[in-house]
Parts: structure tokens; sequence; C-alpha cells
């Protein structure tokens, strides 16, 4: 038994049931909000949904983010989607989690058409500037926050390691690092289980007072696990992602650039383990090496924009497909927005299906086990892995940012001393992530107006 919960809520009642457009209200608002990466979002939904407004449990909640930790895709959307689903069904489930989305889609599809078209204003070659160090210092502090909580020994230290030097030295691919330290994870699990034991999310033991969906609250009929309902929707989802992918194909043929942007973003969708971050060297290795879509001084670009919006950061691949679609001239020299606006849904769309699969298929099983998942030991490993592919990242991005025309090329003090005082604040002073971009676009705006 856990210790005594502290009740923090003065109320004994739980709040009256929420509608379907209070919901709506409430997931629209998070989408323009939601800044920060997803432990800011969660942080937001936590305070808003378990402390403020007592929708949800803190037990459920916690229940509901550790199922959503354990699939590939973007925690905070997947969590949403999963409260969603929770009050209100699929409808809810499917509402909250393109709320979550769709202002971010939006917003980068402006920003990305004002990159390309104005990019060379030095205002705003001024802001990308310094965003761009900070968007390193964020992937480094990222690689510290995360190993600091999975690599828990020296097994693991040694497989964020390996993982690096794979991707860094061998080129690996992304999915073969995946499917490796999924395999060692299990054999790992069986020989030495105590190395491969994942922590998870506890809860607090604090206590908001009774809430809507509290600890012992039945699930509702659709929550309920069903056999024939897990086969309808896996059907279902099945039906709808081919459907599409067979309109494109259809459209545009299967080598069509649409098309072939369907598919790739289906199979990043599958792989995102441990969150963007992860996942952005396989959206590079596809995007810029294998299809062309866009040069790697953009893939930056489109990170920093990224990080200035709303939203989960994977939706740096609506920059991917705008950019790729608006360079292909896709529907012809007159139409450039459109192209870009086009290939930026399809990119959002294949990349947030299968979230919602996930969570539509699953919720139920997890509905069934009110107690702790089982956090198995292949995915302990591959979380270990996507580490040492975080660390790529950052030190991919430190090259073409402090050398951008190469070794050959100059140093960028500036962008250096950007950076390092962009690590610092997040380290030290524990700086927002708004806080950091927007205080680092100013100084190289500055820096280029100036110079």
């Amino acid at each position: 038994m856990g210790a005594p919960q502290q009740q923090i809520s003065g109320d004994t009642q739980p709040p009256e049931r929420v509608t379907l457009a209070q919901s709506f209200l409430y997931w629209l608002k998070l989408g323009f909000i939601s800044f920060g990466g997803p432990a800011g979002q969660i942080s937001m939904m936590h305070q808003e949904l378990v402390e403020k407004r007592r929708w949800i449990s803190e037990r459920r909640f916690l229940h509901a983010l550790n199922y959503c930790m354990l699939l590939p895709g973007p925690e905070a959307q997947q969590l949403a989607t999963y409260i969603g689903w929770l009050m209100h069904g699929v409808r809810g489930g499917i509402m909250a989690g393109v709320l979550f989305v769709l202002p971010s889609l939006f917003i980068l599809i402006a920003l990305t058409w004002i990159y390309l078209a104005f990019g060379d204003v030095p205002a705003v070659a001024g802001i990308l500037y310094g965003i761009k160090p900070a968007v390193t210092a964020i992937v480094v502090f990222a690689a510290w926050r995360i190993g600091s909580r999975v690599l828990r020994n020296g097994v693991l230290w040694g497989m964020a390691a390996v993982a690096f030097l794979a991707i860094f030295v061998l080129h690996v691919p992304f999915p073969g690092i995946v499917l490796a330290a999924g395999i060692l994870g299990y054999i790992g699990g069986q020989i030495m289980p105590d190395k491969f034991r994942a922590g998870g999310h506890d809860s607090s033991g604090r206590d908001y007072g009774p809430a809507l969906i509290d600890d012992h609250t039945p699930p509702q009929s659709y929550a309920q696990f069903s056999k024939v309902r897990l086969v309808k929707y896996s059907v279902i989802g099945l039906a709808l992602w081919a459907s599409l992918i067979g309109m494109l194909v259809m459209q545009f043929g299967w080598q069509g650039m649409l098309t072939q942007m369907g598919w790739f973003f289906s199979k990043a969708a599958l792989l995102t383990f441990g969150g963007a971050y992860a996942v952005l060297p396989y959206v590079y290795q596809g995007g810029v090496e294998h299809y062309h879509w866009l040069t790697g001084a953009q893939m930056i670009d489109g990170l920093a924009l990224g990080e200035t919006t709303p939203g989960p950061l994977i939706m740096v691949v609506a920059f991917v497909g705008f950019v790729g679609a608006w360079s292909a001239e896709l529907f012809g020299a007159d139409n450039l927005l459109l192209a870009g606006a086009t290939g930026a849904l399809v990119a959002t769309v294949f990349t947030f299906l299968p979230s919602f699969l996930f969570i539509l298929i699953g919720g139920p099983m997890v509905e069934a086990t009110h107690g702790d998942l089982k956090f198995t030991a292949p995915l302990t490993a591959i979380t270990a892995a996507v580490v040492g592919v975080i660390l790529n990242l950052a030190v991919f991005f430190a090259y073409h940012v402090l050398w951008p025309q190469g070794f050959a090329g100059s140093f960028e003090w500036i962008s250096a001393l950007i950076g390092i005082a962009a690590f610092v604040a997040l380290f030290r002073f524990k700086v927002s992530i708004m806080q950091l971009i927007g205080s680092c676009a100013l100084a190289g705006m500055a820096f280029k107006l100036l110079a």
C-alpha cells in the first residue's frame, strides 16, 4: 500500500458532466498554447484536467500516460486522444487528437511559406540565425534529460554508446537500430532482467478531490475490451490507410512524390520511440539523403520553425512535406503555396493516423487493467538506444550550425556563443522553450542587422 494521499482540493463531489462542446473548447485552446515539448504539454494537461477541472483522476491520468509512453508516436498528442476517448468515445478521441495538431499545422504552413518566399530578407535570416544554435542546445539538453532518466546502469549506457556509433560512424538506418535494440533487449531481459527493468510514471500520492473519471469509475461501454471491437477497428484503420494510399496512387502513381511521402511518413510514424528527437534522424535520412525533398540546412531551419509553434515537435514533418512539394513545383510554378500546403497535409495525416489507431484499438485493453502496465525489456533497450540517436542528431546540428560551409569554411563564433548561452539557460536556469527561442531569435536578428 502507498502512503496516505494528501487532500489538496476541498471539493467532496465530482464535477458536473462535461459536454462535447465544453471538451471541444478546451482541446482547441490547448492546441494553440501547447508549447514546451511533450513534458510541457503533459504538464499543462495535468494541471488543467487533473488539478483544476478534475475531469480525470491522477491515477487514471498516469495510467493512460504509461500506455502512451510505450507507443511509438507523440505521447502528449496520444494522451490527449486517450483522455478525449475516455470522456466521449471515438468522436471525443478523434476531436481531441485533431485539435491538438491542427493549429500547429496551419501555423507551420504559414511560417514555411514565409521562410521560402522571404527567407533572404535580413530580418528573417537573422531570426533563423539565432534560433538554429538554440535548437542545437535544445537537442543536446533533450539527450541529457532523457539519458539521465533512462540510462540507469552500465548495460544501458553501453547500448546508447553503440547506437551512437552505429548511426554516426556506420550510418546504420534508424529502423535497423530500433530492431536490433529491441532484439537485444528481449534477450537481455531473459538473462539479466534487473538491467532492463524500466521505471515509469508513478502517482505522487496527491489527491485533488473526486474526479469525473475517478480511480474506480467503471469504463463506459465503448471502453470495454471486446475482441469483436478490436478486429473491427483494426480493419477500419487499415482500410482507411489503404484507401488514402490508393487515392494517391491513382492520382500520382506509386512513384509520385505525394504517394512516396504517404508511404515514408507511415513508416516514420511506427518508429517514433522516444519522441520526435529520436525519429528526426530517420526523417533526415529519408527526406534529405534518399528522396532529396530538402537540403540538410533546410532541415535544421525546419526544426527551428517547429520549435516556435505549438503542438508536438514531430510536426516538423509538415515542413518537410511543404518544402518538398514546393521545390518540385508539384502543381506548377503558379501554385507553389497549394503544392506546399498539400505536401504538409499529406505528411501530417500519415504521421498521425497510427497514433489514433493505437489509442482506439489498444485503449480498451488498457482500461481492462487498472494495475500498473508492465514495461517490456525490449522497450527499455530501444529507449536507451534512442539516447545515442539523439546525441548523433545534436552532433549533426552542431556541425551544420557552427561550420555552415564545412570544416574548410569559417567557424561561427556568434552561433557558438548563442548555443552555449542557450544550453546554460536550459540547464541552470530552467528557462522555457519559448523564452529561449524568442531571446535567441532577437539576438540573431540584432547581429545580422548590425553586422
